[in-house]
């Protein structure tokens, strides 16, 4: 059994008891000894590598896996085995990492599906609508209740998530990756509703990996590694480091530091007026006077025109929403263009298919890795042939035996824990099925890479592999257009920085100018 190391013990009565706690699917273990003591009235940090059992355990205190061994109470009450009805009737409610809403359906909708209020054999709306307005008064979450989810942002659809496990009278609230598509207001608005929820006596768990935010809003932290329980520390004193060492067993480089060598004065006091940096070498990746329309028919991206060059990263900051995405998956050969060109190596991508890009040697890791990057149900082998597939075949069809051998080798190569290609994607944490999206798109051949949030939900670890894949690829030649919320990440990483604001570049300058607090007012269009 593995010991908790523990620098104060848990004071007073326990809202979250697991001790022991024991969960296999198959020949996988995902918990192992796994224990957590959290009391009321504390926002408690689970932390640790992907696929280190966080997701996995709170699932089970959730209701949704029953252990095979160990024991879970909730308030005093053995509830080891309950079913996820029960979880909710006992004041337990999870906000998973992506969201379970209905699109078609109204905000109110949603919060109140399958605890509907009734007017005789009717569903009573108004009355949903006028409770659903005063929860989001008294805890902050503010949405029009009326807005159909589909017409939402994702910071909107993350609150209609919180509502949805507050209005069944959530006092247990545990979130997975809350902030992983949040903008840095909406990170601070739910950081505000959390700590009411705790004032108020309330209970919060959340999955994070990133450890500033860890440190910022926590009042205790638990690790885990290998689905089992290592330590359990106060936050106050802890540094991120201090975090990323117990998750990982040894010092980790984090990304903020790749900055080092820029001066943080010079950065913070910065005037550097816009400008278009020329790229250092011959361009690889070349868009030309681009309009692009969003799925509604609005005006998504306008008249933007940049250049990419071998050896470079160009990193394009900016909140979520304002054209990064329908940029993205017009060069990847997913959305048509209303006007404009873009040019791989000098040739002329339009009409050309997405196995043609792919072919000629364009790579893409797409923001959301579900919706574009994987088949959950297929192998871990055979989300790394996707879009592929035809370089492993023969006369016969697929050659099996390359598919294993590749598999093996990319498996290794980026760590894709468990190592089982033949296991379905759907069964890693969110952190590996990342892993696999990344091994396919830089485990082969290409000249540009498009890299759209490539560590979204990924731990520090893995993190610290795939920057350093990022920064080889460059130095290799290779042209990287990377697009990240995190704007830590995008000064780490690029040789230029671009701010994308209601579909234009309003200002691109040399990393070595840039700063978080001179690229915040572009952001948000108080410099446009």
């Amino acid at each position: 059994m593995n010991a908790v190391l523990s620098t104060d013990a848990p004071a007073g009565p326990l809202a979250i008891d697991i001790e022991s706690v024991v969960k296999t699917f198959g020949g996988v273990v995902a918990n192992r000894d796994a224990s957590l003591q959290v009391p009321h009235g504390e926002i408690h940090a689970l932390v640790g590598e992907n696929g280190a059992g966080k997701s996995t355990l709170m699932r089970v205190l959730a209701g949704m896996y029953a252990p095979d061994a160990g024991r879970v109470r909730v308030n005093g009450q053995d509830v080891t085995g309950w079913k996820t009805t029960e979880a909710i009737a006992a004041g337990v409610g999870m906000v998973h990492q992506h969201f379970m809403l209905v699109p078609t359906l109204t905000v109110a909708e949603n919060v109140v599906l399958g605890i509907e209020p009734r007017a005789g054999w009717q569903v009573d709306l108004p009355r949903a609508v006028r409770e659903v307005e005063a929860l989001c008064r008294k805890c902050g979450l503010h949405v029009d209740p009326e807005a159909l989810v589909a017409d939402l942002s994702v910071g909107e659809a993350q609150r209609v998530e919180i509502l949805k496990a507050l209005y069944r009278g959530a006092r247990v609230l545990i979130l997975d990756e809350p902030t992983a598509v949040l903008s840095p207001p909406e990170v601070q608005e739910l950081w505000t509703v959390l700590r009411a929820l705790r004032d108020d006596g309330g209970t919060v768990v959340l999955i994070t990996h990133k450890l500033d935010e860890v440190i910022a809003v926590s009042d205790t932290i638990t690790v885990m590694r290998a689905g089992a329980t290592v330590s359990r520390f106060a936050t106050a004193g802890t540094t991120p480091r201090d975090i990323a060492r117990a998750m990982v067993g040894r010092d980790v480089n984090l990304h903020l530091d790749a900055l080092g060598a820029v001066d943080a004065a010079a950065l913070s006091t910065s005037s550097a007026a816009p400008t278009a940096s020329a790229p250092r070498r011959d361009p690889r990746l070349v868009v030309h006077n681009l309009h692009l329309r969003s799925d509604r028919g609005t005006p998504a991206v306008s008249d933007l025109s940049f250049e990419v060059a071998g050896g470079e990263i160009l990193g394009v900051a900016g909140v979520e929403g304002n054209g990064q995405t329908e940029l993205l998956e017009a060069i990847a050969g997913l959305r048509p263009l209303q006007q404009g060109r873009i040019e791989l190596d000098a040739r002329l991508l339009s009409g050309l298919s997405v196995r043609q890009r792919a072919d000629a040697g364009l790579s893409h890791i797409p923001e959301d890795r579900h919706r574009r990057g994987l088949v959950l149900d297929y192998s871990i082998a055979d989300n790394l042939i996707l879009g592929q597939q035809h370089r492993f075949t023969t006369r016969a069809g697929l050659d099996q035996a390359h598919i294993q051998r590749h598999a093996a080798e990319q498996v290794a190569r980026f760590d894709i824990r468990p190592p089982l290609p033949a296991l379905p994607a759907r069964a890693l944490s969110g952190g590996n099925q990342q892993k696999i999206v990344i091994a396919r798109e830089m485990g082969r051949d290409f000249g540009v890479l498009l890299a759209a949030q490539p560590t979204r939900g990924v731990d520090v670890g893995a993190i610290e592999f795939i920057h350093a894949q990022l920064r080889a690829a460059r130095d290799a030649g290779k042209a990287i257009l990377l697009i990240s919320a995190d704007l830590s990440e995008v000064l780490a990483l690029a040789d230029r920085v671009a701010v994308m604001y209601r579909g234009r570049f309003v200002t691109v300058l040399p990393r070595q100018a840039c700063s978080a607090e001179l690229l915040g007012p572009y952001m948000t269009g108080a410099a446009a």
